[in-house]
């Protein structure tokens, strides 16, 4: 096995083990208060695990193929690219760059959730009907209904025509393939799940999304853009306020540390295409706050183009072939990587507290822009 198999080998591992790990935190009763919202905000990186896996590993377990098809290879894939954000080169979602995510949240998501949450209403009591429910984890918005819509892989109508039972058995599918692999319950360790605050993960207040998205970010003149940034908005504050950057131990989580990593990056990437393209005109008001969040020091070194091969191991497994053989160390959580792609970083630990910045920042000047009102 070369040094590439065994990265490969190792981090399909790791993660199809952290997955195993969430399952069994998940049937614990102390956990129940946040565990169904935290399963549909990693369902995108659900789907990750499961694509990226799937495509390294196919060839050699050829009963991985009977398990990826159907629908549920559909959702799989579409969930895996929704994490592309403004990347997002239409291959496979068919939904290119800025104008195709916008389109799909103003064509399809908006309006399906509209037609199911407030269209059915008596007309004279669509005052109280509400189509954008709101998800917090210590009064910071890690999701709305439509950035899971968005995250799960089924189309607006879809999702919301499917019942329980229909649901349920997508889900089973993770389950089946991820135990396939490997994945067991019970599991040895913990994850962020056993850590977070049942009292700090709030559902509500449910808004109207046609009256919300012109108050926030970028204000009444783009409220198709701003259904795009609440998402970004979600993700990192998911990432940066429910997700620790190192476990109860103190050492960095393969898994958790990926995610971490790919929605810094991944909102911080789309922020800048956003920032750079000129056919969206942006207040000054907005165009202060890109600029305030994408030329920190940590932005900066996430987003060189020197970086980029360690962003795409992180998603695909594989290593660059520019990698020196004696740089990879298996036994340390990120495989020995970090000082090869970041000068300032010693170790994991280093690169981790790198991510844990740039979150942070990102965060905050989000939360900020977003209080338009």
């Amino acid at each position: 096995m070369n040094k590439n198999e065994a990265a490969i080998k190792r981090g399909v591992e790791n993660d199809v083990a952290w997955i195993g790990r969430l399952l069994a935190d998940s049937q614990d009763p102390a956990c129940a208060g946040c565990a169904p919202i935290v399963w549909l905000c990693v369902e995108a990186y659900s789907s990750l695990i499961v694509h990226e896996s799937y495509s390294k590993l196919k060839s050699g377990h050829p009963e991985l193929s009977a398990l990826v098809s159907g629908e549920f290879d559909d959702v799989v894939k579409r969930g895996r690219h929704s994490l592309k954000l403004f990347e997002d080169t239409g291959t496979h979602s068919g939904l290119k760059g800025i104008d195709g995510q916008i389109a799909r949240f103003r064509d399809e998501i908006i309006p399906a959730h509209r037609e199911h949450f407030i269209e059915p209403v008596p007309r004279l009591a669509r005052f109280w009907a509400k189509d954008l429910g709101l998800f917090t984890y210590d009064g910071k918005m890690i999701a709305t209904t439509h950035s899971m819509t968005f995250h799960f892989g089924l189309g607006g109508e879809a999702m919301l025509a499917k019942a329980g039972p229909d649901i349920a058995k997508l889900t089973r599918s993770y389950g089946t393939y991820f135990a396939q692999l490997g994945g067991t319950i019970p599991a040895v360790g913990a994850t962020f799940l056993s850590r977070l605050d049942p009292a700090s993960m709030q559902t509500g207040p449910d808004k109207v999304a046609a009256n919300y998205y012109p108050k926030v970010f970028d204000g009444s003149g783009n409220p198709d853009l701003n259904a795009l940034l609440t998402v970004f908005q979600g993700m990192a504050n998911f990432a940066a306020h429910a997700i620790p950057c190192t476990d109860a131990a103190g050492i960095v989580d393969y898994t958790e540390f990926k995610i971490r990593y790919i929605a810094a990056y991944q909102v911080l990437s789309s922020l800048r295409a956003l920032r750079d393209d000129r056919a969206h005109s942006l207040t000054p008001r907005s165009q202060t706050r890109l600029t305030s969040i994408l030329e920190t020091p940590e932005a900066k070194q996430l987003l060189d183009a020197s970086t980029k091969p360690f962003r795409n191991t992180l998603i695909h497994y594989g290593l660059d072939t520019r990698v020196p053989a004696d740089a990879l160390d298996l036994a340390e959580p990120l495989f020995g990587l970090a000082p090869v792609y970041f000068s300032s970083c010693a170790d994991s630990g280093d690169l981790s507290k790198l991510v844990d910045a740039a979150l942070a920042d990102t965060a905050a000047v989000l939360n900020d822009w977003s209080a338009l009102c």
